[in-house]
């Protein structure tokens, strides 16, 4: 009985080593990184410079030595100093060459007189665009023979102290200007232009005196401020007065009396109406162009027979009388060009009219080119 046995044990065999065969081993569990110590934060430094300003831009090689580094210098033009769109945060010491100083488009906050110890022969300054709060007087007087001042874009908030008396130009508009030191503009009998518009100014802000040393003024710009009425003490011997974007609702009927040689004169937005507006305020025989838009007059005002351009448009203007405000007879002499009113442009769209244009508005205004209703 051995074979039985014998097959027995081998069956037997067979199977366990199918078994083993047949066994799947177990998967490892994935091994855990060692975590790895924090190390304690380390506080980062400010930065030396504000973020919103870029770096300085250097300014080519100069065969002048003077020459500020982030400037330049110009062989062909010896006496200019250009330093414009160099992200400039400080005045580099200006040259005594130089007579035309270009700044405009930096980022300066001061104005200080070490930079000019040397530069007592400019004449003209840009300094437009920055951001200057403050010039100091003692700068003018390292400069006593400036011509032009552009300080226009900056965040002034008063006129400058201490202008020289050579000064014939001086823009400062579009700062934060709301007051003019007592004296600011005295003994400026040289300039001719004073730009202040878009600013902060106010009818206290504008003593009688104010403008009563600027002999030479031809232009003066007070638009866009905050003004209620006409300012006073302006020179006689003005040009030009612009006074749009301002509140002011009524004008004294003798303000423009003694003015020979006034020739423009806006006050589009404002809060005119008849009431404040007396009929022949604007009769001034040198006036060539006369801007009351986007008002409140019910009726065109009496103008001379030398205006050229009027705009009335955007009021509240019904109907127009050719014979009431014509300067002339409508009996006039036509065959005299002297005779015949030199009114060329009319608007007066955004009021409350339509065609046609009145017969005796054609037959008065010969020369008109242009109409608009």
């Amino acid at each position: 009985m051995k074979a039985p046995t014998g097959l027995f044990s081998a069956l037997v065999l067979l199977l366990l080593i199918g078994a083993v065969l047949t066994q799947r081993p177990r998967p490892r569990k994935p091994t855990r990184r060692p975590t790895t110590p924090r190390m304690p934060s380390v506080p980062q430094p400010e930065p030396q410079e504000p973020t919103d300003i870029p770096p300085l831009i250097l300014g080519p090689p100069s065969p002048y030595p003077d020459c500020p580094r982030e400037c330049l210098c110009s062989p062909s033009y010896p006496n200019s100093l250009n330093c414009e769109n160099r992200n400039i945060r400080v005045i580099p010491v200006i040259p005594f060459r130089t007579h035309y100083l270009y700044l405009q488009n930096n980022y300066i906050s001061e104005v200080v007189a070490e930079a000019f110890v040397n530069a007592t022969e400019i004449r003209w300054i840009n300094l437009a665009n920055n951001r200057i709060h403050r010039i100091d007087k003692q700068v003018f007087q390292k400069i006593p023979a400036l011509l032009y001042l552009y300080a226009q874009q900056n965040q002034l908030k008063e006129v400058p102290s201490g202008l020289p008396a050579s000064l014939e130009q001086l823009r400062l508009s579009k700062n934060r200007i709301s007051k003019i030191p007592a004296g600011a503009l005295s003994k400026m009998g040289n300039l001719t232009l004073l730009d202040l518009y878009h600013n902060q100014l106010s009818d206290n802000d504008l003593g009688r005196n104010t403008f009563k040393d600027l002999s030479s003024l031809m232009q003066l710009n007070l638009a866009h401020n905050v003004l209620k009425k006409m300012p006073a003490g302006v020179p006689n011997g003005l040009v030009q007065l612009f006074l749009d974007k301002n509140r002011i609702e009524d004008i004294p009927k003798d303000y423009f009396q003694g003015f020979s040689h006034l020739a423009f004169v806006r006050l589009n937005y404002n809060h005119l109406s008849d009431k404040g507006v007396p009929t022949a305020v604007f009769n001034i025989s040198s006036l060539l162009d006369l801007q009351l838009a986007h008002n409140r007059l019910a009726s065109i005002p009496l103008f001379s027979a030398h205006l050229e351009h009027l705009h009335l448009n955007h009021n509240t203007i019904e109907s127009i009388n050719g014979t009431l405000i014509c300067p002339r007879s409508l009996q006039v002499d036509t065959s005299d060009p002297s005779q015949i009113p030199r009114l060329r442009y009319l608007r007066l769209d955004g009021n409350q009219l339509s065609p046609p244009i009145p017969l005796d508005v054609i037959m008065c205004f010969r020369h008109l080119h242009s109409i608009v209703i």
